[in-house]
């Protein structure tokens, strides 16, 4: 007969034939990583934050079973970034105050448990990081709307391969980090990529206060609407007023749309820059297993 014991040192070799299976598939999967990067040969972009964003998106859609998908969404980021080395240094300056020393917390999240990682307490410092190449990408506050410091306005300009917005944190909802209850925006120097799932923003800079009530009009008339708008003013400087657009939806630098936008505020406006945008994070429902799923469709919460 078959004792409980037997049955155990059964199990345990099943789990370490598909620990083999797992590891196998890993350095298969590596090797692809590898072929893209000879294709890629060249190419100056080492992050593409849309893809990223749309191999959890899909995985966690198609995952079934027990396993936690936050520790599985995990996971899959350690390995995104580990292959990211492949194609050359990449590191990580975050921004920290007294107040807030969380968004290191969130850059470890989202880019790894051995990726170098500088900080710095001003803003200024960690896009200046981004900007010279001594950091691939920067980790700072998400805008609200009792900010005394707009840090986005050193994002306005239109000189070539300057930093823009790549990516929110927390990406994975949940996260239990002493971070946890801050979001952050993440900077880079890397073009939007659609993913159907965007937000964007803008940068409107004028010479007198044109409020956002027209600029809302524009949005509107161009097919947009805005998830949230802060207003930067020197009172030292009457003719300089500057607005910052968070819009629903991908914005094409080169598009349309944007001309129309453009447009419609022409007259009105001295400068008008795309500074990037973002997939949206996991949120807690996609991330819930369908069994808690069910209960709370059953429960109503």
């Amino acid at each position: 007969m078959t004792t409980d014991e037997d049955k155990l040192r059964a199990l345990r070799r099943e789990i370490d034939a598909i620990d083999d299976s797992l590891h196998d598939l890993i350095i298969e999967r590596t090797r692809v990583v590898e072929r893209v990067r000879e294709a890629k040969k060249g190419d100056k972009i080492k992050i593409r934050p849309a893809r990223e964003a749309e191999i959890l998106y899909r995985l966690m859609a198609r995952h079934s079973g027990a396993f936690p998908k936050r520790e599985l969404s995990r996971m899959w980021r350690e390995m995104i970034v580990a292959t990211l080395r492949f194609e050359g240094p990449f590191s990580v300056s975050v921004f920290v105050s007294e107040d807030d020393v969380g968004y290191g917390d969130l850059a470890r999240d989202q880019y790894g448990s051995f990726t170098p990682m500088t900080r710095h307490v001003s803003s200024r410092a960690v896009i200046e990081a981004v900007g010279s190449g001594e950091a691939t990408v920067g980790i700072l506050p998400m805008p609200r709307p009792d900010d005394s410091e707009h840090w986005w306005r050193l994002l306005v300009t239109e000189v070539p391969d300057s930093p823009r917005i790549i990516a929110r944190l927390p990406f994975i909802a949940g996260d239990n980090s002493p971070g946890a209850k801050l979001d952050a925006l993440v900077v880079g120097i890397v073009g939007q990529e659609e993913t159907g799932r965007d937000r964007s923003f803008l940068a409107i800079e004028a010479e007198q206060d044109i409020g956002f009530t027209v600029i809302e009009s524009a949005l509107g008339q161009a097919g947009f609407s805005a998830a949230f708008n802060q207003t930067w003013h020197d009172p030292d400087r009457p003719a300089a007023w500057a607005y910052l657009v968070e819009i629903y939806g991908f914005i094409d630098p080169e598009g349309w749309q944007i001309q129309s936008l453009a447009g419609g505020l022409d007259e009105q406006v001295v400068q008008f820059v795309h500074l990037g945008g973002y997939a949206t994070p996991l949120g807690e429902a996609e991330l819930a297993l369908e069994d808690d799923a069910d209960d709370q469709r059953e429960t109503g919460s």
